[in-house]
């Protein structure tokens, strides 16, 4: 039997050596970026009036509105129309290089500020999918994101480097370096003009973080260029993996935390305990895009009993199984199939998107490596049929694998 404290130095070990869930945090990357990118084309010819000048909430009463909550949004720097279209041209492109995996760690500010620039804009725009986005953009720029599935990985692993957080490490030159430095010189540029005109909103951790974020990733380069044997790239390594392993288990109790309150909260209400819940949003025009398909679902009481008393079970029960790994494979299961059923029946697509990229946080590894080989399989077929053969490559390079610690099928929780 080992020792206890053989088990905690291993454990110690673990989260300072590795980033763990590698497959799950690019999955999220992918999920959320992908989500906040479909949104922003969707909305492309209505974002003046939800976030622009032509908005209702206008300018004047968001500026209020900011001064009381002390908010971060970059549109309250100018009121100008040329500085609207600037900052949601600027949260498109970074939503769809973060989704890519190109310099991983700028575009992940970069995307998490507009996200907060534009919710923090007009608070009241959302379906409640809006909230989760607007949390894991903030976690993201945390996180080793760009390890798997990313260009990142794909520069680092062609340089000959090892695959960090997303960025090539090492003496060697890595192809794209000539633009990571000049997105920090332009970065860091921004924020020093927005903190000296006290434009990072009246908290203190938004410019703390990204102050952080820009020497921390200044210090990482000059490391490994000049030392990347040294102890001191040692411990920066170590600070990056404890930063992103301690980000991933908070969204873990963050998506947790959702299910268990809204199962809760279902549970005090009188039409999920009768079973009849659902019923009434399949009634509601604003939520019934297929009214035909609404309609026939709404008329059969026994099914709507059903999925009503399914509905809070999963969600109550789904934390309580997170280490029983075939129930919760089982679970998690279900409420994907439950937020692919609201996006069709209620017409709530982002919201059903956003919560799916935050369930994938609980995917067994060994499913997403299958998962990322059928995708790989399928490209190569796609480019055969073109008449275009790609150059062969392992399956190493098809999957983009980092090591794994142990067996590798399990997530974080079993």
């Amino acid at each position: 039997m080992p020792r206890p404290d053989r088990g905690l130095a291993r454990g110690i070990q673990r989260v300072t050596a590795s980033a763990l869930g590698p497959y799950q945090s690019a999955v999220i990357r992918v999920g959320f970026s992908a989500t906040y990118l479909l949104f922003l084309l969707r909305e492309l010819p209505h974002r003046h009036e939800m976030y622009g000048p032509d908005a209702p909430w206008s300018w004047d009463l968001a500026q209020q509105l900011i001064s009381g909550n002390q908010a971060f949004t970059a549109l309250m720097w100018s009121d100008n129309a040329l500085w609207f279209e600037i900052v949601y041209a600027l949260a498109l492109v970074s939503a769809a290089l973060l989704m890519v995996g190109w310099h991983t760690r700028a575009t992940s500010v970069v995307f998490m500020a507009g996200v907060l620039s534009l919710q923090n804009r007009s608070i009241f725009m959302g379906d409640g999918g809006d909230n989760v986005i607007h949390l894991m953009a903030i976690y993201l720029v945390l996180t080793r994101c760009g390890q798997v599935w990313s260009l990142d990985a794909r520069r680092a692993r062609r340089a000959g480097t090892a695959v960090t957080d997303g960025e090539g490490t090492g003496r060697r030159r890595v192809p794209g370096e000539a633009a990571g430095v000049l997105l920090w010189a332009v970065l860091g540029a921004v924020l020093l003009g927005a903190t000296v005109a006290d434009g990072l909103g009246g908290t203190l951790w938004l410019p703390f973080l990204l102050w952080a974020l820009w020497i921390g990733q200044g210090a990482w380069w000059a490391v490994n260029r000049k030392a990347p044997r040294s102890e001191l790239r040692t411990l920066l390594d170590v600070i990056a993996n404890l930063a992103h392993n301690a980000t991933l288990f908070v969204i873990m109790a963050e998506v947790c935390l959702i299910y268990a309150t809204a199962g809760w909260y279902k549970i005090q209400g009188s039409r999920w305990q009768d079973g009849t819940a659902l019923y009434y949003p399949l009634k509601l025009d604003y939520f019934t895009p297929w009214p035909s398909l609404s309609g026939l679902l709404a008329s059969s009481g026994v099914m709507v009993m059903v999925l009503s008393y399914a509905t809070v079970i999963v969600q109550v029960a789904f934390p309580f199984t997170l280490f029983n790994r075939r129930v919760k494979n089982v679970l998690l299961g279900a409420m994907i199939c439950e937020h692919l059923g609201i996006a069709l029946l209620l017409g709530l697509p982002f919201f059903s998107m956003a919560m799916i990229a935050a369930d994938a946080v609980f995917l067994p590894t060994v499913f997403l490596v299958w998962l990322g080989g059928r995708v790989t399989l399928g490209r190569q077929l796609l480019f055969r049929r073109r008449g275009k053969v790609p150059a062969q490559r392992g399956a190493a390079d098809d999957l983009e694998a980092p090591a794994v610690d142990g067996d590798g099928s399990h997530t974080l929780v079993g």
